[in-house]
């Protein structure tokens, strides 16, 4: 399992299995804002074998897909930052802002844990 992360939240996981999980962000810089986590120590992307990479980024897509269902949005910001050496994306949603504007905010130790039901129940892998 990760040691460089945060443990999420039991009320926060949308999606876990063995190689990944899904939950919302411990300090959201937006309601609804998703981190997908690969469970493995990986200290980059590049390295993840061909087979996982792509099993990580079909979850990205298909949570992205539930995140714009259940949010009722748009745009959806994929962010993949390896400060941490650990694989993991940022998945945060754009409401009525323009650009990068919800940068800007604060990030704010969760307290709602609704959309993570809301956004499971939208979840459909191919």
């Amino acid at each position: 399992m990760h040691s460089k992360l945060p443990k999420p939240l039991p009320k926060s996981i949308i999606y876990n299995d063995e190689k990944l999980y899904v939950c919302l962000a411990g300090h959201p810089i937006a309601k609804g804002h998703v981190v997908i986590v690969w469970k493995k120590d990986m200290s980059d992307l590049r390295l993840l074998p061909d087979r996982d990479y792509d099993y990580l980024m079909d979850t990205v897509n298909a949570t992205r897909n539930a995140m714009l269902k259940a949010l009722n949005i748009n745009k959806v910001y994929l962010i993949y930052m390896d400060e941490v050496k650990h694989v993991h994306w940022h998945l945060v949603p754009r409401y009525n802002e323009k650009g990068y504007n919800v940068f800007l905010h604060t990030p704010k130790k969760i307290t709602d844990f609704s959309l993570a039901e809301k956004i499971k129940q939208r979840l459909a892998f191919k």
